[in-house]
């Protein structure tokens, strides 16, 4: 699995734990919808940093617990 494959992933897993919508998470988070969209399809094949902070701040938490898991493994990703 890529990093960006985790990051889609683990955001599904909580936007469904948390019970918010994707548009909810993008106005949250600062994420333009064309970005989110572009993300959550798998055309995107980097995700930044910057991405995954805004990300994690939308969803009210530290970029650790967004990393945490066995997803973010290094054994568990495509590292390129």
């Amino acid at each position: 699995m890529t990093v960006n494959d985790a990051v889609v992933k683990r955001t599904i897993e909580l936007l469904k734990e948390k019970n918010i919508s994707q548009y909810r998470l993008e106005q949250l988070s600062g994420i333009q919808h064309g970005h989110m969209q572009w993300i959550m399809s798998g055309k995107s094949k980097t995700v930044t940093l910057s991405t995954v902070l805004r990300l994690a701040n939308g969803f009210g938490m530290t970029v650790t617990e967004f990393l945490g898991g066995d997803l973010f493994l290094f054994e568990n990703l495509e590292v390129e």
